[in-house]
């Protein structure tokens, strides 16, 4: 199973404000749901909280501290292992880590790709994306968009 980290990224690091985006790029935000829509997903309690809607066809929502919580949606892990044991359970060819900044933190060990959007410019946030160690990831691609640049981060340890 593939463990991809998909997220955007502005390039001051930060990935969110409160429960938005401090941008306005919807466009991006469509082709993020798009790659994860038939797949399964992994997020934080409170980033699947602020969905109405939330990505992927299965998610599993990492939370150590509300080991009682329940959607009628999604399934619970309480780790990083229960997560990957479930999306083994269901039979996942690959599982996207959607964040929030604890979980992309917690996933960046068992990664093997990650598909940053850089949103152009800096913003204002209180949520940012983990540094990485760049001599253990190979930028594999970048593709100038409309607003942001899409890189794919393959492992190379």
């Amino acid at each position: 199973m593939e463990v991809v980290s998909v997220a955007a990224v502005s390039e001051n690091g930060v990935i969110g404000e409160g429960n938005t985006l401090p941008w306005d790029l919807p466009h991006e935000s469509q082709r993020y749901r798009e790659r994860v829509a038939d797949d399964l997903v992994v997020i934080g309690r409170r980033t699947y909280e602020m969905f109405d809607d939330p990505p992927g066809r299965v998610q599993i929502v990492l939370s150590r501290s509300d080991r009682d919580w329940d959607a009628p949606t999604a399934r619970h892990a309480g780790s990083v292992a229960d997560a990957l044991a479930v999306a083994r359970d269901l039979d996942a060819d690959t599982l996207y880590v959607l964040g929030g900044s604890a979980i992309y933190e917690l996933f960046l060990d068992v990664a093997d790709r990650q598909l940053l959007s850089r949103v152009h410019g800096e913003y204002d946030g209180d949520a940012y994306y983990p540094e990485f160690d760049h001599d253990s990831w190979r930028l594999d691609s970048e593709t100038e968009r409309d607003g942001y640049t899409l890189e794919d981060w393959v492992r190379v340890d």
